[in-house]
């Protein structure tokens, strides 16, 4: 019998404990769902991040503070803590270099990090984005060197790609099918059981490691290259003086109609997992045609907004220089605090080759993370007053209540408005005489 043989009961009956490595958007819901039914430890190198935790406050959101607070995760940034559990789950996050090439260091350190500290007879399972083959070419050999033990001997692995939603109240956790591998049956039939005491709507059981690593890379390019259309389709249409969002109203009435919309395309997920799969293509001799032209159209939409700003100004008879520019929202997503890899920092930057300086407010925004990642620090929307334009870049809650009275009090002279999101009546705000652009 292996030391792996009743790893799922004595996690079940408390006498082993499961581990989180890296505790964000991810990693912290996790562990919170975890804990409900056994014994956790949450582990994240920021010390800051867990003292927060400590003190029964949420920074993502996603849980929300009540939740943290009576939460039994053992909260730590002690590494060695996590010698006292047999189960790890690492979550880090997974982004590209400026160069959009994978960065795997996080992946590469929290590697580390547990191999110093794994224990004989643990199951050590990633969550993290990457390419097939990262799990057992990078991630297993920084663990046997760091802790001295065999894989398939003294530990075993696992992929399970997460699926979390940051933001998303309704798919949760809980509520997704969790896909779930090993590197063979034994740890497969763990792993699974592990996560079906948290995933209400079950676990896929996929064939290898690879295959998992494969799928999650594979859902994220799909819904890239499906907005990479919508935001083509926007181009064109524009051009053609035809509304988008009209288009896309009228063919959404066919019952196979995939209904994706233009946008700016951000965030950890869908901006960053093309292109691991195109890399590890082109490491294979494969240059990948599809899928980077999809992800050519989404990195450039910041750009052809910004131009669409000067172009609207100049069509209002504003200068262009130094107008006075509000940009509403910076999160990568309606309705969450995350501020990395957001796309509206390309609309910053474009409008400051035109002389534009804008102001920015985002009553969601982390503002810490924003002023320490892109240096901007946010106005109150009550600042945002006799503006020369105002762009409506992400679709909060406290946006799409904005009215015309509101909007008038922060365009002075001939409105100018761009909609990106589309969240406001286009016929309402050109019957009342604005220069109304949405995508």
């Amino acid at each position: 019998m292996s030391e792996f043989t009743g790893l799922y009961e004595k996690i079940v009956n408390r006498e082993e404990k499961i581990s989180l490595v890296g505790l964000g958007y991810v990693g912290m819901p996790i562990a919170v769902a975890f804990a409900k039914k056994v014994d956790v430890i949450g582990y994240d190198l920021n010390a800051k991040k867990i003292e927060l935790y400590k003190n029964g406050i949420d920074p993502t959101r996603e849980v929300g503070d009540e939740a943290i607070k009576n939460t039994t995760v053992e909260f730590t940034a002690d590494e060695t803590q996590l010698k006292n559990a047999k189960f790890h789950i690492v979550a880090v996050p997974t982004p590209v270099n400026d160069d959009h090439t994978p960065d795997l260091s996080p992946v590469e350190g929290a590697s580390r990090i547990l191999g110093r500290n794994l224990t004989r007879g643990s199951v050590v399972v990633f969550e993290s984005t990457v390419y097939p083959g990262v799990t057992e070419d990078v991630c297993v050999p920084i663990l046997e060197k760091e802790s001295g033990l065999k894989c398939g001997e003294d530990f075993k692995i696992g992929y399970s790609p997460e699926r979390i939603n940051p933001g998303d109240k309704v798919h949760r956790l809980e509520t997704i099918k969790k896909i779930v591998s090993g590197m063979d049956e034994e740890t497969l039939d763990v792993v699974a059981k592990v996560y079906e005491l948290v995933v209400d709507a079950g676990v896929h059981r996929a064939e290898t490691i690879k295959v998992a690593e494969a799928a999650k890379v594979i859902e994220n390019s799909q819904r890239d290259i499906n907005i990479a259309f919508m935001n083509e389709l926007s181009i064109i249409f524009n051009k053609m003086g035809i509304d988008t969002q009209a288009v896309l109203r009228a063919a959404g009435t066919k019952w196979n109609f995939l209904k994706f919309f233009p946008g700016l395309v951000g965030g950890h997920c869908i901006g960053v997992d093309p292109y691991y799969l195109t890399y590890k293509a082109e490491m294979l001799g494969y240059h990948s045609q599809v899928i980077l032209a999809g992800r050519r159209i989404n990195d450039d939409m910041g750009r052809y907004v910004a131009e669409n700003v000067v172009k609207n100004l100049i069509a209002a008879d504003k200068q262009v220089k130094n107008a006075r520019v509000a940009i509403l929202g910076f999160t990568f997503k309606e309705n969450c605090p995350d501020t990395r890899n957001t796309r509206v920092i390309d609309i910053v930057n474009e409008l400051k080759e035109y002389g534009i300086s804008p102001v920015i407010a985002d009553p969601q925004a982390d503002a810490e993370e924003a002023l320490a990642i892109y240096g901007i620090e946010f106005a109150d929307m009550s600042e945002i007053k006799d503006m020369d334009a105002v762009i409506l870049a992400v679709a909060h809650d406290e946006f799409k209540n904005i009215t015309i009275a509101d909007t008038d009090k922060m365009i002075s002279g001939k409105k100018v408005l761009l909609d990106i999101k589309g969240i406001l009546d286009r016929k309402e705000y050109e019957d009342a005489g604005y220069n109304y652009w949405r995508l």
